[in-house]
């Protein structure tokens, strides 16, 4: 009879769940349903917040996102597209030749910046260009000199150029407050980096650079020079000046007779 009567730890564990009433599991049941539907409405919830204090952000935090998505299109055309090729002359000033093309429907301004502004400057440092319009811009460097151990030609500058680019609305004088007034709508068409030759070896790049230099001098003299006259002149262009000039010569002739004819008068009065 004793062991009839024990009970093992199974048994009891069956018999308190099948002694527990049908309405408290279905009450459990029913609330940790309802605790993961909250659980799940209260996701919800902060996703639509989320949404709601992006909507609400400046535009200009959105447009920005936006035009960091986008694709950076090209306005100038340059050549050499990425580097500045200078002759290697220590203790002397030389020249780089860079060309600058517009390659957009619109006029663009383009603009120069140098991490070395006091041994650098470039000409024009800017500029409008119309479309389709190009322009070979120079580029001057004081090189310093190697130190010891350093060849020649291997001496390494970390000098660097920069183009930057804007579109405007038509013909316009260039004023360098243009990008900051637009800071929005500039781009950064390419950084230069410094490249250096040996001007006693002759190279395609150092032949290019000549003649890229000759071209940008030939340009600058005509610009200097003053415009001729080719078209044919104008009908009674200048009469005016001349007529001019006759009356008051013939008033100059008339006053002086009259000063001799007083002063003869004035000698017979004596």
């Amino acid at each position: 009879m004793a062991v009839v009567g024990e009970k093992t730890g199974s048994d009891v564990k069956v018999r308190s769940l099948c002694s527990m009433p049908f309405w408290q599991t279905t009450r459990a049941s029913s609330s940790s349903a309802t605790g993961s539907s909250m659980h799940s409405v209260h996701q919800q919830n902060q996703v639509v917040q989320s949404l709601d204090r992006s909507n609400h952000q400046p535009s200009s935090t959105v447009s920005s996102l936006a035009k960091s998505l986008l694709p950076i299109w090209k306005r100038l055309r340059l050549d050499p597209p990425n580097k500045l090729y200078f002759p290697y002359e220590p203790g002397k000033q030389v020249r780089s030749a860079v060309a600058i093309k517009n390659t957009c429907k619109s006029h663009v301004a383009f603009k120069f910046q140098t991490t070395a502004p006091k041994s650098c400057f470039m000409r024009p440092p800017g500029g409008i260009l119309a479309p389709g319009e190009s322009i070979i811009a120079t580029v001057f460097k004081f090189v310093e000199p190697p130190d010891n151990n350093e060849k020649p030609v291997d001496k390494k500058s970390r000098v660097k150029f920069k183009i930057m680019s804007l579109k405007v609305k038509g013909e316009m004088d260039y004023v360098p407050e243009l990008f900051d007034e637009q800071r929005d709508q500039v781009a950064v068409e390419q950084i230069l980096r410094v490249v250096f030759l040996d001007p006693e070896r002759p190279s395609p790049a150092m032949d290019k650079l000549k003649q890229q230099l000759t071209e940008s001098e030939a340009t600058l003299e005509a610009r200097k020079k003053p415009r001729e006259e080719t078209g044919p002149r104008i009908a009674g262009e200048g009469l005016v000046i001349d007529e001019w000039k006759e009356r008051r010569e013939r008033y100059l002739a008339k006053q002086q007779k009259l000063n001799s004819l007083a002063s003869a008068v004035s000698n017979v009065v004596e």
